[in-house]
C-alpha cells in the first residue's frame, strides 16, 4: 500500500504546487512591470516557504546565523533534486541563478527567470564559458550569486565532481564563499524517481562563510577540495 499511497499524495502536491507557482511568476512579473522591483524578493521567499507547506513538509534551516543579509556572496550548495531551489530560495530571496537552459523554454517562466537575472548554462565551449563567467560576475555586483558546483543532480545521492567556474567568478568579485548542505532532497525526490517520499525529512545547513582571501592565493584543486568537503561534512 505504501506506493499508491506516494504516488497519491505526489499527485495532489503537483495539483496544488504549480497553480500556485504560476499565481506567484505572475505577480513577480506585473510587480516588475509596475515598478515594485524591491519588494520581489519577498514574494519569491514566500513562495519558498510556502510551497513547502503546500506539500506537506517542513523544510528546517540551521546555521542562520552564518548568513548576513546585508552581504553578498557566492553561493555554493549541493544538487539532488528539483527541489533544491525552492530550498535555496527559502534561505535567499534576493539572488541570482545559474542553472539549466532548458528552463529557459518554458513559456511565462523564462519571463520570471529574466527577471531573477538568470543565467541559462550553454554548451561548454571556450567562448560560452566566458560569457557565462562574465554575466555571474556582473550580477556578483548587486546579488548573491548561486552556483550548484556539480553541474547537475546527482543520481546516487553522492556529491558528483566539483567544475572550477566558480572559481573565475570568486576571483572576480572577491566575494565569500558560503557553503550550503541540503539534506534529505535526493531521498524525497531525487531525478530518476516521480513521487515523493514523505516521511524524509527536509533541512538545510549554511555553514560559515570561506572568506576570499583565505582561497585566492590557493589552486584550483585546493579551493574545490576545501569548499567540498565543507559541504559534505554535513551530509
Amino acid at each position: 500500500m505504501k506506493y499508491p499511497i506516494l504516488y497519491t499524495y505526489t499527485l495532489l502536491s503537483y495539483a496544488v504546487l504549480y497553480p500556485f507557482t504560476f499565481l506567484a511568476t505572475i505577480t513577480i512579473l506585473v510587480m516588475y512591470h509596475i515598478g515594485l522591483r524591491k519588494q520581489i524578493p519577498a514574494v519569491i521567499w514566500f513562495w519558498a516557504h510556502s510551497s513547502f507547506l503546500l506539500i506537506g513538509k517542513y523544510f528546517t534551516i540551521e546555521g542562520r546565523e552564518n548568513f548576513d543579509k546585508s552581504r553578498k556572496y557566492i553561493l555554493l550548495s549541493n544538487h539532488s533534486s528539483l527541489l533544491d531551489i525552492m530550498g535555496i530560495m527559502a534561505i535567499c530571496a534576493n539572488i541570482s541563478w545559474f542553472g539549466r537552459a532548458n528552463l529557459m523554454q518554458i513559456p511565462v517562466f523564462r519571463s520570471l527567470l529574466q527577471v531573477i537575472n538568470y543565467i541559462p548554462m550553454q554548451s561548454t565551449n571556450i567562448n560560452n564559458t566566458k560569457n557565462m563567467v562574465g554575466q555571474m560576475i556582473r550580477n556578483s555586483v548587486s546579488q548573491t550569486v548561486a552556483i550548484f558546483p556539480e553541474g547537475t543532480r546527482t543520481t546516487n545521492g553522492n556529491l558528483n565532481r566539483f567544475h572550477k567556474g566558480f572559481i573565475h567568478v570568486m576571483k572576480a568579485s572577491k566575494l565569500d564563499i558560503l557553503p550550503v548542505t541540503l539534506n534529505g532532497f535526493y531521498e524525497f525526490k531525487p531525478k530518476n524517481r516521480f513521487y515523493f517520499d514523505y516521511p524524509v525529512k527536509l533541512s538545510a545547513k549554511i555553514h560559515p562563510p570561506i572568506p576570499y582571501h583565505e582561497l585566492v592565493n590557493l589552486e584550483d584543486k585546493e579551493i574545490i577540495s576545501r569548499v567540498r568537503s565543507r559541504i559534505e561534512s554535513a551530509l
